[in-house]
């Protein structure tokens, strides 16, 4: 049994070791976007590869086979002495385009890893990490008026941005009578992120000047979930959840910089830091409650909807600067909205002749609106998902691929539209646990 148990943890181990290298890799894009700019960034969408093929749902899903990390009390979804771990990847293909400009973009990164296990009877708990915002974007531009030219010469300035912040996560629930299930979930946010503004001269004569903020922050946030299982027909149940995540301060430091350099002579003119924890204007992070019902025949077929908002009008992010407007895009603030629907099916997993029959097929769909505006319009984005899970042999493991096709803000406004196709890899393995073995 311990030859076992040690087999299991190094593979674990050898899994988890890459995500704490890359983790550790600054200066790099894990996402790209112009309208990262803004706040803390681009907001991920969470849940692991299978709720993202099926639209990003997942608050009312009951599947023994993963890991739902969207609801904590779908943990208790599980056999008995099941131990489970999720393992993701994410590559994002991006085009923008405004008036007659284009550009494109792709990323790669590491995006979750989570492990779940038993505890007691009906008790179970899962851990891990995740991505919570991104930020990432670079604008070059050119000083075209004559008058200035002519007098310190040619003119250019960039705006880049780089950086993110991840949630480490435990979570725990329990199912106190039949089809009923609660959850609670802590997470700790954390990250840095560099938001820099350079202006350089053609003529040497004139110093180059660089300006920016560089925000070190970090926040403590709890989510409650709820679902109820019920039969409704024959073979056929639905399942009800809810969520509700608490508002959570930031706290952290926030430096406000300018320097200008010449000839390698960096000269300093404004380094102001702020402490988010004693200022008077506070920077929170947006309550959330969500809702969703699923429609399912045992593990065979599944179809779900689910309703997300989250009210960042009060977060205090377009007033404190750092987090406020960059450069001449007037960005503000909004609330979040999501709806998502997903269906999954799976033709017959005990099929012993056709593997494509054991196959799980998934496709969905989305409509999100930002937690920001650009010049008072509304930045919205929707897209189609697709993805299968391949089972790994007679075992419950399987690799997920899904991809994720849409579109956000549009040609209208001065918007940016961000055409994007996304592809995502998932891992899930399942094993039986913390048996007594009477020959090892």
């Amino acid at each position: 049994m311990l030859k076992r148990l040690t087999k299991k943890l190094t593979l674990l181990f050898v899994l988890l070791f890459p995500v704490f290298e890359a983790s550790a890799q600054e200066e790099a894009y894990n996402a790209y976007s112009p309208y990262s700019m803004f706040g803390i960034g681009d907001l991920s969408k969470q849940g692991t590869a299978w709720n993202k093929s099926m639209g990003g749902v997942g608050i009312a899903s009951r599947n023994k086979k993963y890991i739902n990390i969207l609801n904590p009390a779908a943990v208790t979804a599980r056999e008995a002495k099941e131990f489970k771990a999720d393992f993701g990847l994410a590559q994002g293909n991006r085009i923008y385009r405004q008036g007659d400009f284009k550009s494109a973009n792709n990323t790669f990164n590491i995006y979750d890893f989570v492990i779940s296990f038993p505890v007691y009877k009906s008790i179970a708990m899962y851990a891990g990490f995740t991505p919570y915002s991104d930020l990432g974007y670079s604008v070059t531009s050119s000083i075209t008026d004559p008058d200035l030219v002519g007098v310190v010469g040619n003119l250019n300035t960039q705006s880049q941005g780089f950086g993110d912040l991840s949630s480490i996560f435990i979570g725990a629930g329990f199912s106190p009578v039949k089809g009923l299930s609660a959850g609670v979930e802590y997470t700790h946010i954390f990250g840095k992120l560099e938001k820099q503004n350079v202006l350089t001269f053609s003529n040497s004569s004139y110093r180059s000047i660089n300006s920016g903020y560089d925000l070190d922050l970090k926040a403590d946030a709890v989510k409650f979930g709820l679902q109820y299982d019920f039969p409704v027909a024959n073979k056929v149940s639905v399942t009800v959840g809810a969520t509700y995540k608490l508002s959570a301060r930031l706290k952290g430091n926030v430096v406000d910089y300018e320097y200008s350099v010449i000839s390698s002579v960096v000269d300093t003119s404004r380094s102001v830091v702020t402490n988010l924890s004693k200022s008077d204007d506070a920077i929170r992070l947006a309550s959330e409650f969500g809702v969703g019902i699923n429609v399912h025949e045992g593990e065979k077929w599944a179809a779900e909807i689910n309703y997300i908002n989250s009210d960042w009008k009060s977060s205090g992010m377009d007033k404190v600067p750092g987090f406020a407007n960059i450069g001449n895009a007037a960005f503000g603030v909004n609330s979040y909205q999501s709806l998502r629907a997903g269906f999954s099916i799976i033709p017959n997993e005990n099929d012993i002749r056709y593997y494509r029959k054991r196959i799980t097929y998934r496709a969905g769909a989305y409509w999100d609106q930002a937690y920001c505006t650009l010049d008072g319009n509304d930045i919205n984005a929707f897209g189609v998902t697709f993805g299968v899970t391949l089972p790994v042999k007679w075992s419950i493991s399987g690799v997920t691929l899904g991809v994720d096709a849409g579109q956000r803000g549009s040609l209208k406004g001065n918007l940016i539209r961000e055409n994007y196709v996304n592809f995502n890899i998932g891992i899930n393995i399942c094993d039986i646990w913390f048996l007594k073995y009477k020959y090892d």
